[in-house]
């Protein structure tokens, strides 16, 4: 499907509120820092970054004027410091801010900045961007309900990334797949099917295969591959259902194909199963951080009145649950969606006791 037809053009960008910044501030999610995305914008020229197959990357390098530069790449080691470190500045001698790259590419037009160890070469990336209500949503969301910690910072109208380290999943699929062992394939097959579930759950659009990274560990024996979104842009706007499931997308059809041919569909509703409960358990692990959240969230308005009628028709098609009808805010769809599948955690779990109990008193 084309994703002109799939997706809205261009998604724009929500304030944070007032109950999403006083989240923030309990978790220690935002702090003053010392640069705003706009500061980076006045760059003064810029080259192209190309790949190493020499392809345009879609990143420009970017460059300032004498006078700036000095006060610019200091205020980066500083977020440097916050971000990774104590936030003091001992570590600054130490460091060098290698390059600065500029994304024009997609709704975040990030800025990736490089920042070496100078004794000893080894480096980092981290993203500095604009503040999106949807985007902070999503980190956040990613950071309780998958099997990963996020770490970033909310200052005004910027935000600061972590790196998220991996293939990027384009790359992956060009240059890997191909070479991956039959084995690999079917436990790729499977991670898809569970990223492709926890996407829908938490209705995390648009992961297009340039938007989540393969991340590779070495076990004793083999090699265990697991997929990680790296773009949160699209968390809870978008009307269709089809956005939240990677699936849907033509840029991942080989990694469809690899589920069509490598697993049974018993298999993957066991996957899909296995992927519910884990997320039930992470909601409930969560207790208030993630009720917080969702409190912002209903209050919240991240999409449009199109956009919410559209999608709660379809999960209440879905699900068959009227409280989904009921919907005004996006926020509310979210809490529904994460609170059926709780509930239908409990309730499974629930019955597996009653029967172990008759079992025993038989």
């Amino acid at each position: 499907m084309e994703e002109e037809k799939l997706m809205s053009k261009k998604k724009p960008a929500y304030p944070v509120s007032d109950r999403l910044n006083r989240f923030l501030e309990r978790y220690s999610r935002t702090i003053e820092i010392p640069i705003f995305y706009e500061d980076l914008l006045r760059f003064s020229g810029s080259v192209v970054v190309y790949d190493s197959n020499d392809e345009d990357s879609l990143w420009v390098r970017v460059y300032y004027s004498e006078y700036e530069r000095a006060e610019i790449d200091l205020s980066l080691k500083k977020v440097y410091s916050i971000l990774i470190s104590d936030g003091g500045d001992s570590i600054f001698q130490y460091l060098n801010v290698d390059a600065v790259d500029y994304c024009t590419f997609g709704n975040s037009k990030p800025f990736r900045i490089k920042v070496r160890n100078i004794l000893n070469d080894n480096f980092t990336y981290f993203y500095v961007k604009k503040t999106d209500a949807s985007r902070i949503y999503g980190l956040e969301l990613e950071h309780m309900l998958s099997p990963y910690n996020l770490n970033y910072l909310v200052y005004k109208d910027t935000l600061i990334e972590e790196h998220i380290a991996g293939i990027p999943g384009d790359s992956f699929i060009k240059d890997f797949l191909p070479h991956c062992t039959e084995i690999e394939k079917a436990q790729l097959a499977k991670e898809f099917v569970k990223f492709n579930e926890r996407c829908m759950i938490r209705l995390l659009g648009d992961m297009r295969s340039y938007n989540y990274v393969i991340v590779t560990t070495h076990d004793f024996d083999h090699v265990v591959y697991k997929i990680r979104a790296i773009d949160f842009d699209q968390q809870c706007y978008e009307g269709k259902l089809k956005v939240y499931r990677p699936q849907f997308f033509k840029e991942n059809y080989q990694m469809v194909e690899l589920v069509r041919n490598k697993l049974q569909s018993k298999s993957v509703d066991q996957y899909k199963l296995e992927e519910r409960s884990i997320v039930a358990k992470r909601i409930k692990s969560s207790g208030n951080r993630i009720k917080r959240l969702i409190g912002a969230c209903l209050s919240d308005n991240i999409s449009t009145v199109e956009n919410i009628e559209e999608l709660k028709s379809q999960i209440y098609e879905l699900t068959s649950d009227m409280k989904f009808k009921e919907c005004t805010k996006m926020g509310e769809v979210l809490h529904l969606a994460l609170d059926f599948v709780k509930r239908n955690y409990e309730d499974v779990s629930m019955k597996q006791i009653m029967e172990q109990n008759i079992n025993i008193k038989k």
